[in-house]
């Protein structure tokens, strides 16, 4: 267990102070949920019910350009260190993924916190399942990120792929039109799309009542769960298959 634990925590506690030790990303930490807050709430008349989207979204982004960090590291060489080493490639992987989405998943709940301010919470808060969830997410969208970007060499592809794959997702998950809303197709596309089961879970845990009947609400924590499992799988493998093809 220590030949996994002290580089995981190792790689963990590098994400934080690098992130620290960027001014401009600490400030837009601090600036983005509290803009974003003021802007799109301002928009809506009733934000609480746009709140479970608006929290997924910025957990999305958050998360995944914290995974971007690992395109630098490749470039600096860091990466190909580690992998030189004797740490398990799991830790590697889990190192990095825990220290992002722990930054992802603060901010989410520095937003989520701000969204209350001038009143109560919205809905009945199960602080428990909110938080799960919200470290949940910020697990499979970093585990995603890091996926991605063990796959593209520069940042403005990575930038592209965002825009490409994980904004649509967000867009039919529920967060912008309910389900009875959506034309056939596009209901089987949410029924199908994982973030739309993310959505549910954290609005259940807020205490709003599901707008998606064509989704069973008991099974949305789990397929979350699962996915982040099976996203984690697949970074690690990634990550074994390009150390392989790079250290041979």
């Amino acid at each position: 267990m220590k030949e996994f634990w002290l580089p995981a925590s190792m790689l963990f506690r590098r994400e934080l102070l690098g992130f620290w030790r960027e001014k401009s990303r600490v400030a837009a930490f601090v600036g983005t949920p509290f803009l974003f807050w003021i802007v799109v709430g301002s928009g809506y008349s009733n934000f609480g019910k746009f709140l479970p989207g608006a929290l997924l979204l910025t957990l999305m982004f958050s998360a995944i350009f914290s995974a971007m960090t690992l395109i630098e590291d490749r470039r600096e060489g860091f990466l190909l260190s580690a992998l030189a080493s004797p740490a398990p490639r799991s830790a590697i992987v889990f190192g990095k993924v825990a220290g992002s989405a722990v930054i992802a998943a603060v901010q989410g709940l520095l937003f989520y916190l701000l969204a209350s301010l001038g009143g109560t919470l919205y809905g009945e808060v199960s602080w428990v399942a909110l938080l799960g969830q919200i470290a949940l997410c910020s697990l499979g969208f970093t585990a995603a990120g890091f996926w991605m970007a063990w796959r593209i060499n520069s940042t403005q592809g990575f930038h592209a792929m965002i825009n490409l794959v994980f904004v649509p997702l967000w867009m039919v998950s529920g967060a912008l039109f309910s389900f009875a809303d959506a034309n056939t197709w596009i209901g089987w596309l949410m029924r199908l799309n994982p973030l739309s089961y993310a959505l549910q879970a954290l609005g259940m845990a807020m205490g709003f009542p599901s707008e998606a009947p064509l989704l069973v609400s008991e099974i949305a924590a789990p397929v979350v769960a699962v996915t982040v499992a099976v996203l984690l799988a697949a970074a690690t493998m990634e990550i074994n298959r390009q150390s392989e093809r790079s250290l041979s």
